[in-house]
């Protein structure tokens, strides 16, 4: 395992002057290092993670960081401004920056590092003497902690390359820094920094996870006497976590710990990192006083936690204000304040933003139950089609495989397809229902949503039906989880009770008061598209080409092929044009994408250049999402464009009357086609149109600089563009 940082990747004199300039000076240091493979790629990443959160830091430290597949091993490279870099930090600009690159799949041992470095960030002694340092060498060994920030007598906290010290350093010697007069207010009844050690003693054998973990039941024995006085110091537990889970999820972590020690509470941390988490001893949460949750990202098992004082914020507020934290919690829990009935978070409930508002969540719930569909319509869709392409469009009126098989007539290989295909095709309805019900209240939800999915078939509500059943009992699932239950009855409460009476309430609503109109609005609406002729058609197919364009594959490209696939379940002329439409109009962003890069290619950067090459095997394949790459770099000129390109296909396929049998496989289903070269025609004209934008409009915003920088001899030449 190489050495996380070398003198190679510390640059002193830092001379850029933005984020972006900074960040790629250093990640040029890792690829002249070996440690990045594709520099665009990599920066791309960085940028990403940047814009979910600013990295800077109080104190002039800026840390942008990610996780990459460009990173072959975990890395760090650091940088030192004169002039400083605006980071996003609420004191003005870094003068210190580290760049740290984790691998996707980063191993623990090499996260520990990094977190170790992230708390050591904290302390003074360690950034006073990389602020001092004059050597690169000795700057990269400060870092790996090869030497000490200050003289032995100081014994400053510095990162050591194991993983059982990621938890802390040594207790000894964070004691002096630990009575800060800032960051110590008094509340009633606590110790204040100037007490006997006894109150600061106690925390020190809780400084890490790990070891609160391992053995939390020591702490309270090993404090020394006067804090086993009348009364017990305040204990506090906390949950730190942050998008990458690489250095704020620590740094938190150690500040709201330093700031315990000064007010003399004990402060027990669970960091839930990219390398896992260890979960607090129960026994601590139980005799915890209070909760305080900095987080970015949901925190899990949160319902540890319920009823007891919390205070719950985003994770630069441990880092910035940790005594205020501790302050609020402790002031709940003078007033008898207490969180309600917490619940696990469902799935697609765990990367929520605080701030997100019902419409968010909706569309969260509602891609779980399609994302969960989709194989289902893949592998049943496409059985189905490819029974058709063998047996004929009759096929659908052979005898059952079980009774009648023939092992040498190729119409019986092919009822085999059909009917197996639509044995898979059954199930979409009801696992569209059962996982929206799922994505909002996790498992207890799939029960009444796979039962009342399967009413939604039974009265003939289809489609809608099942997505109005999800929701029922998600919403059923949710009330009932609200409901105060005895303890004697909560361990029946999930397999028994939620089950019997939330099924119980979706099934009375759905056959008896729901269900009848929305099999009537969806009989109307299969009137409707079977109806479909001349403008009204064409209207139909540029609006679905605009919604398969404007997300690439987000929740507004997968409503419009979830409403195509619906029509599927019962075909008939209009569904088969409309599921035609979607998925042409689809196939035209990478494609277009492709074409650009192959005709322009000194447009586009050299990793754009490699994704053009893939994005013509997604686009034939109808996998739009391989437009995304062009797309997150550029997106006000790429996804116009490719909306463009979409709404000509959508409208020139339903004005050709072109049908579809198969809801997936692009080029590959031609033969499943009705139409097939006009179909054809339409994803060529569409993918004319969107190629020819996205290079006009790259071609209108180049400067004059990137002009002269592009010439036949280098073909690795950047384009830059106005933002």
């Amino acid at each position: 395992m190489s050495e996380l940082i070398t003198s190679e990747l510390v640059d002193l004199d830092l001379s850029a002057e933005t984020k972006d300039a900074a960040a790629r000076s250093l990640a040029e240091r890792m690829v002249a290092h070996g440690r990045v493979t594709d520099l665009e790629g990599f920066l791309a990443d960085v940028a990403a993670r940047e814009a979910q959160m600013p990295t800077g830091l109080d104190g002039g430290i800026g840390i942008p960081h990610c996780r990459s597949t460009h990173v072959t091993e975990p890395t760090l490279a650091f940088g030192r401004s004169a002039s400083g870099i605006d980071f996003g930090a609420p004191d003005g600009p870094a003068d210190l920056i580290f760049l740290i690159a984790a691998p996707a799949g980063g191993d623990a041992d090499h996260l520990s590092i990094l977190s170790t470095l992230a708390r050591s960030l904290m302390d003074e002694s360690f950034t006073g003497a990389l602020r001092s340092a004059t050597e690169p060498e000795r700057t990269a060994a400060l870092i790996r902690g090869d030497e000490p920030a200050e003289e032995p007598s100081a014994q400053a906290p510095v990162p050591a390359q194991t993983p059982e010290t990621d938890a802390r350093a040594e207790t000894d010697a964070r004691t002096e820094k630990d009575a800060r007069p800032e960051t110590a207010p008094e509340a009633e009844g606590a110790p204040g920094p100037d007490a006997s050690p006894g109150p600061t003693a106690a925390p020190t054998e809780a400084t890490a996870p790990a070891a609160a973990t391992e053995a939390p039941s020591e702490a309270p024995s090993e404090a020394p006497p006067a804090a086993a006085s009348a009364a017990a110091p305040f204990r506090i537990v906390a949950i730190t976590s942050c998008p990458t889970g690489i250095a704020h999820t620590y740094m938190a972590a150690e500040s709201l710990e330093k700031a315990g020690q000064a007010a003399g509470v004990e402060v027990f941390v669970e960091t839930q990192g990219s390398a896992g988490f260890k979960r607090l001893d129960p026994q601590l949460v139980t005799d915890a006083d209070g909760v305080i949750f900095a987080h970015d990202v949901e925190v899990r098992e949160k319902e540890r936690f319920a009823g007891k004082p919390t205070v719950d914020v985003g994770v630069k507020a441990g880092i910035n204000r940790p005594a205020e934290l501790i302050a609020e919690v402790r002031q709940k829990a003078e007033r008898g304040e207490v969180s309600g009935t917490a619940r696990a978070a469902a799935p697609m409930d765990k990367d929520a933003e605080a701030g997100d508002g019902f419409a968010t969540r909706l569309r969260k719930w509602l891609m779980t139950g399609v994302s969960y569909m989709v194989p289902f319509v893949a592998a049943g869709g496409l059985l189905i089609a490819l029974a058709f392409a063998i047996g004929g469009y009759t096929i659908n009126k052979a005898p059952s495989v079980a009774e009648h098989f023939v092992w040498t007539d190729v119409t019986s290989w092919a009822a085999l397809l059909f009917q197996i295909g639509s044995v898979a095709f059954g199930f979409l309805v009801p696992v569209l229902a059962g996982f929206i019900a799922y994505g909002m209240a996790d498992r207890p939800g799939l029960v009444p949503g796979f039962v009342g999915g399967a009413i939604a078939l039974t009265i003939n509500a289809g489609f809608l039906g099942g997505l109005i059943a999800g929701l029922i009992a998600g919403a059923v699932v949710m009330t009932i989880q609200r409901v105060a239950i005895p303890p004697v009855l909560r361990g029946i409460m999930p397999v028994v009770v939620i089950p019997l009476i939330s099924s119980a309430i979706v099934g009375f609503l759905m056959f008896l008061v729901v269900g009848k109109p929305i099999a009537a609005l969806q009989k109307g609406l299969t009137d409707w598209l079977s109806g479909l002729t001349g403008a009204n058609a064409i209207i139909l197919g540029a609006l679905l080409g605009l919604m398969m364009c404007f997300d690439l594959g987000g929740p507004l490209n997968k409503v419009a092929y979830a409403f195509a696939v619906g029509g599927l379940a019962n075909p008939n002329e209009g569904s088969l044009k409309v599921m035609a439409a979607v998925m042409a109009a689809g196939m035209v962003p990478p494609l277009a994408m492709a074409l650009a890069t192959t005709v322009r290619g000194r447009l586009f950067t050299k990793a754009e250049r490699e994704n053009g090459k893939a994005a013509w095997v997604l686009g034939a394949s109808f996998i739009t999402e391989g437009a995304i790459p062009f797309a997150a770099a550029d997106p006000l000129r790429v996804i116009p464009s490719a909306m463009a390109g979409g709404a000509v296909t959508g409208a020139l396929s339903m004005a050709f009357g072109c049908t579809l049998r198969a809801p997936h496989g692009g080029i590959f289903v031609v033969p499943l086609i009705g139409q097939p070269f006009l179909y054809l025609l339409a994803i060529a004209a569409g993918t004319g149109v969107s190629a020819a934008l996205v290079i006009l409009l790259k071609g209108l915003r180049r400067t004059p600089h990137t002009r002269a920088a592009d010439s036949p001899a280098d073909g690795e030449a950047e384009v830059t563009v106005a933002a």
